[in-house]
């Protein structure tokens, strides 16, 4: 099954909300609201991956200075994927999506949370994230943000 990647629409929120199980909130913000405001933040891009132009996945990819890292640093902070596609194969266009996002923004390097479930970690580490501390980290390179 091939899936593709694009940039979120504000038409696309209630879907990415409803496979995120509404898991977000930020004060006065639910994860919808935050997900409207970011689909139109320049330091941002929600991804979404489609199947048959039904959505079948999302990622948040926000962008920040890093001192650390001397330049901007990615984090992909949300990733969901629909249960019922194939988990590996949206992730792989997710990822891939996000790191050609982030190089086009100016990012030296793309970081996630550490993953609890040793499963998503190794899914992670398969697509060349590294252990850094508290977050899995890969450089992002110009080669990145010419594939397609």
């Amino acid at each position: 099954m091939d899936y593709t990647a694009r940039a979120a629409r504000i038409t696309d929120v209630d879907r990415l909300v409803t496979l995120g199980g509404g898991r977000s909130s930020v004060g006065m913000l639910d994860a919808a609201d935050m997900l409207r405001q970011l689909v139109f933040l320049p330091h941002a891009s929600v991804i979404v991956a489609e199947r048959r132009r039904d959505i079948v996945g999302g990622a948040v990819l926000a962008i920040r200075p890093s001192v650390r890292v001397g330049g901007y640093v990615g984090t992909i902070d949300f990733l969901v994927v629909d249960p019922t596609a194939d988990a590996d194969s949206v992730t792989e266009v997710l990822i891939e999506e996000a790191l050609r996002s982030a190089a086009n923004k100016g990012c030296l390097s793309v970081e996630v949370p550490q993953p609890a479930d040793p499963a998503e970690r190794i899914r992670w580490q398969d697509r060349g994230f590294e252990e850094l501390g508290p977050v899995l980290g890969r450089a992002v390179t110009a080669a990145v943000a010419g594939r397609r």
